[in-house]
C-alpha cells in the first residue's frame, strides 16, 4: 500500500486554505447539467481522465512542470466542477507518486483562464495490477509473454498505467484504506470464470494453476475512508475491465460483471464474509457505514458489450441510492448529431458519460458516483456541455482533445 501527503499535514492544510480564501469559484453552469448543491453538502466524483501514457515515467514527467496541453485541459474541467472528493481514472502510477503530486502542484493549482485555482490537501495513490506480468499464457495465444499486456494481470504495457488516484479536501483515515489488489478471482463464491468453447468442460480457460494467481481486479479495488466532520464516508474505487477486446469465451466481459459485484458484495454484510484485503483483513463493510461507489465501470444499463444486468448490480442494490441520476445537456445533443450506432441505443443518451466511436459502441453510460441510500442526493451532473458553449472546448467530440469520458458528480449530504 502506498500513500502521500506532500508535506506535513498542518502546514499543508494551512496553506491549502491560504489559497481557497483567495479564491473566486467558478461553479458549474446549468449548461453543465448541474444542479445547486445545499450548503452543507459534499461534492463527489468521478472522471476517466485518459493521464495515460505510452512509457513508464513519462506521465510523472510531463506533470513535472506547467503547461501541458491536456493535463491543462483535465485539471480545468476538474477546478470548474469543483469536486470534494475526486477518483481520477486512468491516472499512471509510479512508485515515487511524482505525477501525483506533479498534477496538483502543476495544474490544478494554477488557474484556467477563468477558472481558479483548487487545492487538494489529502492524496492517495496505490499499485495497479495494469503491466504486472503474470508470468502464464493468459489469452491462450499458445506463448507466454508473445504479447505482455494480455497477459498481465490487467492490461498494461508496464506496471501501474491506466492507475487511479483520490484527492480529497477532507481528511483521508490512511492507516484505514483497503487495498484488494491480490484478491483471487476464484476466491470469490460463483464466480463467472470463463470457459474455453474449443473443449469440453465449464470455466477452463484459465488452468488451475493459473487461477491460483489470477487477481479479480483489473487494477485494484480500494475502500479509502473520507473523514467529513464527525462521520467517515467509504470511498469505494475501481475501474474494471472494459468487457471487449477478447473471443467467444468473454473473459474480459465475465471478469467485468464480478469486478462490479465485487463492492455490491462488500456493502452487503451477508454476502461479504469471503472478501480478503491485501492485509490480510476480511470481510466488507459494516451495516450502518457510509459509502460512496465510484469509478468508470464500463457498463451501460441496456447498451454496449457488458454482460446484461452487471451494472445493475449496483444500480438496483437495496443500500444504493440512484434517486437522482446524473445528466448533461450535451450528451443527447451529441448522441443526435453523430448517429451511428447511438440511433440502435435503449438507454436515454442524456445519461451518457462517455463519447465512444460512433462505428460502435457508440456514446454510452459508463461512469458512476453512486451514495448509500440514507445519503441525501441533493444534485448531481455530468461536465458534457452543448456545442454552443464556450466550454464545449474542453471535451469536443470523438477524437477528443482531453479524454473520452467525462467528469460526473453528486452533491450529497452525509
Amino acid at each position: 500500500m502506498s500513500s502521500t501527503i506532500t508535506a506535513p499535514r498542518i502546514r499543508t492544510i494551512l496553506t491549502a486554505a491560504v489559497l481557497v480564501l483567495g479564491m473566486v469559484f467558478t461553479l458549474p453552469s446549468a449548461a453543465d447539467g448541474a444542479v445547486a448543491s445545499g450548503g452543507d453538502s459534499v461534492r463527489f466524483a468521478t472522471f476517466n481522465a485518459s493521464l495515460n501514457r505510452n512509457n513508464a515515467g513519462d506521465l510523472a514527467a510531463e506533470l513535472s512542470a506547467p503547461g501541458s496541453t491536456q493535463p491543462d485541459v483535465i485539471a480545468e474541467i476538474i477546478q470548474r466542477t469543483r469536486p470534494d472528493v475526486l477518483l481520477i481514472n486512468e491516472f499512471d502510477y509510479d512508485a515515487g507518486n511524482l505525477a501525483l503530486e506533479g498534477f496538483q502542484a502543476n495544474y490544478l493549482a494554477v488557474a484556467h483562464g477563468s477558472a481558479a485555482p483548487i487545492v487538494y490537501p489529502f492524496r492517495y495513490t496505490a499499485p495497479s495490477n495494469t503491466g504486472i506480468y503474470s508470468g502464464f499464457d493468459l489469452d491462450n495465444s499458445g506463448v507466454a509473454g508473445d504479447f505482455v499486456p494480455n497477459d498481465a494481470f490487467g492490461f498494461g504495457f508496464f506496471p501501474g498505467q491506466y492507475g487511479m488516484a483520490v484527492y480529497s479536501m477532507y481528511p483521508i483515515d490512511y492507516d484505514s484504506i483497503r487495498t484488494f489488489q491480490n484478491f483471487l478471482w476464484k476466491d470469490m463464491p460463483g464466480a463467472l470464470l470463463p470457459d474455453d468453447p474449443t473443449f469440453a468442460g465449464l470455466a477452463d480457460w484459465y488452468s488451475p494453476a493459473e487461477l491460483d494467481v489470477f487477481r479479480l481486479s483489473s487494477k485494484s479495488h480500494w475502500d479509502v475512508p473520507i473523514e467529513i466532520g464527525k462521520r467517515t464516508v467509504h470511498f469505494l474505487v475501481s475501474h474494471p475491465t472494459p468487457p471487449v477486446f477478447d473471443g467467444p469465451e468473454d473473459r474480459n466481459g465475465t471478469r467485468n460483471f464480478d469486478e462490479i459485484r465485487f463492492w455490491a458484495d462488500y456493502i452487503h454484510p451477508g454476502r461479504s464474509g469471503y472478501i480478503y484485503d491485501d492485509n490480510g483483513g476480511t470481510g466488507g463493510l459494516a451495516a450502518d457505514a457510509l459509502f460512496v461507489i465510484a469509478g468508470d465501470q464500463n457498463s451501460d444499463p441496456l447498451d454496449g458489450d457488458s454482460i446484461p444486468g452487471a451494472i445493475q448490480q449496483l444500480l438496483n442494490h437495496p443500500k444504493v441510492n440512484t434517486k437522482v441520476t446524473p445528466t448533461s445537456p450535451g450528451a443527447p445533443e451529441q448522441s443526435a448529431l453523430q448517429g451511428g450506432a447511438n440511433t440502435t441505443h435503449l438507454s436515454d443518451p442524456v445519461y451518457d458519460t462517455a463519447d465512444f466511436s460512433d462505428f460502435s459502441p457508440g456514446n454510452l453510460r459508463a461512469d458512476y458516483v453512486l451514495p448509500r441510500k440514507n445519503m441525501q442526493m441533493i444534485g448531481a451532473g455530468v461536465f458534457w456541455p452543448v456545442s454552443t458553449d464556450p466550454l464545449f472546448t474542453l471535451v469536443g467530440t470523438y477524437p477528443f482533445p482531453s479524454s473520452d469520458h467525462r467528469l460526473v458528480w453528486i452533491d450529497v449530504r452525509p
